[in-house]
């Protein structure tokens, strides 16, 4: 029997129930496998499967198709030249809108690069189209912060609609038409935006059933 004066011993804990390290080892590479197996090989096998049956276009890149040809994606813009031709915004990522390089211009609007560019741009844009510089959107002389931007504003649209149908040999009135069948509604956010390519192919369209 312990006695007050006599000091307790701490007892001994048991610890024969704890893995060894050997155990933990195995414990941990297996819960390593395991995350691999769901998140890197189930997860996007199954996200792919679903995406591609509910979503085919989206999930193929939103490609547009031409006699069994890509002509191009509603989501990436591409150059257009021939003054028949809505033209974009300015790409960051070059002319050819480089999908591998997409980028903004990184250039603030103080930087004097930037502003000459601009400047250039306005001048040529006013020559084409029969404008003033002043009224010239915001958007047909600055890159989108992803150089891809397929869109322009119906703004940047209304200022070409002469030059176009002029040299379509088309009304006003027809190529007006096109440009409101091309634009796509902000909705709850944005705002309304013109597609590019899908209007220049709908032009083209037209001239084709003339």
């Amino acid at each position: 029997m312990t006695t007050l004066n006599e000091p307790v011993q701490p007892a001994t804990p048991d610890t024969s129930h704890l893995d060894s390290g050997g155990g933990s080892l195995r414990t941990w590479l297996a819960f390593t496998a395991l995350t691999f197996v769901l998140g890197g090989v189930l997860y996007p096998v199954v996200t792919t499967l679903i995406s591609g049956a509910v979503f085919p276009a989206q999930a193929n890149g939103s490609l547009i198709t031409q006699n069994g040809r890509v002509v191009g994606s509603v989501l990436v813009g591409q150059p257009f030249s021939g003054e028949q031709y809505f033209i974009g915004r300015p790409s960051a990522a070059g002319s050819g809108y480089n999908p591998t390089a997409a980028s903004g211009s990184n250039l603030a609007a103080s930087n004097p690069a930037l502003r000459q560019r601009v400047q250039a741009d306005s001048a040529a844009i006013a020559e084409r189209e029969g404008v003033t510089p002043a009224q010239i959107p915001a958007d047909l002389v600055t890159a989108s912060g992803s150089g891809l931007d397929p869109h322009i504003s119906p703004q940047g649209a209304a200022i070409q609609v002469a030059r176009v149908a002029r040299v379509r040999n088309l009304s006003a009135a027809q190529v007006r038409r096109a440009v409101a069948a091309a634009t796509e509604a902000a909705g709850l956010i944005g705002q309304d935006r013109v597609n590019v390519l899908r209007l220049n192919l709908a032009l083209d369209g037209v001239q084709t059933a003339k």
